[in-house]
């Protein structure tokens, strides 16, 4: 069985992410992978705090290291980011930088979310630095646009057309995984 890692990107007390992840959870579990929701919010990673650069892979604490483990098992990984500033959020990146050879060659799928842009100038941020760590992208992306208003008691209630999208992102999640798995540095 494939294992998802599926991170939500936001740490505000109050989130649309986290309902969001979670159906995407769902959706994986139904298409058959095993799924590890990452929640940065409970994480707390702190500012990047490691003192050594990532790539050697010489972690001094506790939490880089179950950090570090968690993203390694994964074999494909879902960003669910919302847009600030016409960027993505800050805890993601920090949570990025805070590994390297973990993410090489493994594939990811963004489900974006925000106002009217639905999040798009945020993976248009994010691209270059997915593309730095070596993950792969996928390319279907799920962007929702006034997300919040799809959130009602901690439940995300998609359209058909974020459900169909959804499901091609873990359907290429799917394909790319076995094929980039002997790439990667496990």
């Amino acid at each position: 069985m494939n294992r998802l890692l599926v991170i939500v990107g936001s740490v505000r007390p109050v989130r649309t992410g986290l309902p969001i992840a979670r159906w995407v959870g769902a959706l994986a579990e139904e298409a058959g992978w095993e799924v590890d929701l990452a929640d940065l919010a409970e994480l707390a990673l702190p500012f990047m705090d490691e003192p050594n650069h990532p790539r050697l892979r010489d972690y001094q604490h506790a939490h880089t290291i179950a950090w570090s483990e968690r993203v390694d098992v994964a074999d494909a990984i879902v960003l669910v980011t919302p847009e600030y500033n016409h960027s993505f959020s800050p805890a993601l990146k920090n949570a990025l930088d805070y590994l390297s050879q973990e993410w090489w060659r493994k594939p990811v799928g963004v489900v974006s979310y925000g106002g009217v842009s639905a999040g798009t100038r945020g993976v248009t941020a994010l691209t270059p630095v997915l593309v730095a760590l070596g993950l792969v992208k996928t390319g279907a992306n799920v962007e929702i646009p006034f997300a919040g208003a799809l959130v009602a008691d901690g439940v995300f209630t998609p359209t058909e057309k974020e459900t169909a999208i959804a499901g091609h992102l873990l359907a290429e999640l799917a394909e790319l995984a076995p094929v980039l798995r002997p790439l990667q540095n496990r």
